[in-house]
């Protein structure tokens, strides 16, 4: 840990704190306002969706900006979108809220590569630690977020536009603290080094199989994730519940993170990521066993510590899968599959929840928690295959 690389945690920890509170309450006001109750999570669809479709413009923005100033304009991109979320909250305006999500995305998708800058603001020895703690930042919003959102719910006249309101100050705390980083210059492809075509790139297993781990790791947290608060109104559970059960979800994501890097840097990822891997079914287990809050929180819990595992793991395999020069093209090409996978599964868990319900919803998880099980076994098979060959 050093001084940037604390300012980058902390920077994080606002990310988090924006988006536990959009989970906490897009979905809810989304089901006030949507015009029919499957639509409830088109404002969480909305924004993983703009990150996904901003990923390569993002990348060029940071090619073109450098590190900060790209992360900067994220986040008054970030401010701008809040407010509008919060005028679309109180103007009872469904599309519009759809639309400012949407847009949104822009920052998530500045802010998803936190994580890579963390790297470069450390030896290269240190980079798994470096993305742990980075990422550790987001027991901030943890903590922040659910709380923000409970406190701030009915600070103006309509519900929850008060909480959108707030995330506009988070933002500008954020873009103060990202005034202080200095980000060493991205290397950039040249004639020497003109960097393969990203199809080159991705036909290496190691890019495969961090893609799928990351983004199918991701898509089960979020499928479930974004449901829960719906789930919980559902079962009769008050807003207070939902918020301590996201609260004990997001430190399961961030709290392992103090130590992630470090069980990376003596096990190997794929070992880490394969208890990931347990940890997600274990929370589908126990959410198939009841809806008392003790389930809810538990299997959260479960979730968080699993993409926790999964999603450093992931990254830390994928930062072999490139070459300097071809940092911002294959990082880019990560979070852009990310995203969309995210997107897929925020649509597919409001209307799952609201058709099917809970149970359902958690037996569609097994499927690609299996495959993610499938694609680490086949990596971690591979060099056994080329030993045993004549």
């Amino acid at each position: 840990m050093n001084f940037q690389l604390l300012l980058l945690a902390l920077c994080q920890g606002f990310l988090l704190t924006n988006n536990v509170t959009f989970i906490a309450i897009n979905g809810l006001v989304g089901l006030s306002l949507a015009p029919v109750p499957w639509m409830a999570t088109l404002p969480v669809a909305g924004y993983v969706a703009g990150g996904s479709l901003c990923a390569s413009l993002v990348a060029r923005h940071q090619r073109a900006y450098g590190r900060r100033r790209a992360f900067q304009l994220g986040l008054l991109v970030a401010m701008a979108t809040t407010a509008l979320c919060a005028y679309a909250a109180s103007s009872h305006n469904f599309w519009l809220l759809v639309a400012a999500t949407m847009m949104a995305g822009y920052y998530n998708a500045n802010a998803a590569l936190y994580r890579f800058a963390a790297t470069e603001l450390v030896e290269p020895a240190f980079k798994e630690r470096a993305i742990s703690w980075v990422l550790a930042g987001g027991i901030l919003g943890a903590v922040v977020g659910p709380n923000l959102a409970s406190a701030t719910r009915d600070a103006l006249p309509v519900a929850f536009a008060g909480a959108y309101a707030s995330l506009v100050g988070i933002a500008l705390l954020s873009l103060l603290t990202m005034s202080f980083i200095r980000f060493p210059p991205l290397p950039l492809p040249n004639p020497a080094h003109p960097g393969r075509p990203l199809r080159e790139i991705a036909r290496q297993p190691v890019f495969i199989v961090s893609v799928i781990a990351c983004a199918l790791g991701y898509g089960v947290m979020n499928l479930l994730m974004a449901a829960t608060p719906i789930a919980m109104s559902q079962c009769a559970h008050p807003f207070s519940s939902a918020a301590l059960v996201l609260e004990w979800h997001v430190l399961g994501m961030f709290v392992p993170s103090f130590f992630t890097g470090s069980l990376i840097r003596r096990f190997g990822a794929l070992p880490v990521m394969a208890v990931g891997v347990l940890l997600n079914a274990l929370c589908i287990a126990v959410a198939l066993s009841g809806v008392d809050l003790m389930q809810f929180l538990v299997a959260l819990f479960a979730l968080g510590v699993g993409w926790n595992f999964l999603y450093i793991g992931g990254t830390t395999l994928f930062t072999q899968a490139y070459r300097p020069e071809e940092k911002t093209t294959a990082q880019a090409a990560m979070d852009t599959l990310v995203m969309a996978t995210m997107t897929l599964t925020s649509l597919g868990s409001g209307a799952l929840v609201t058709t099917q319900g809970w149970t359902w919803l958690n037996l569609g998880s097994i499927v690609p928690v299996l495959l993610i099980a499938a694609a680490l076994a086949w990596l971690a098979l591979r060099p056994r295959a080329a030993a045993a060959a004549p």
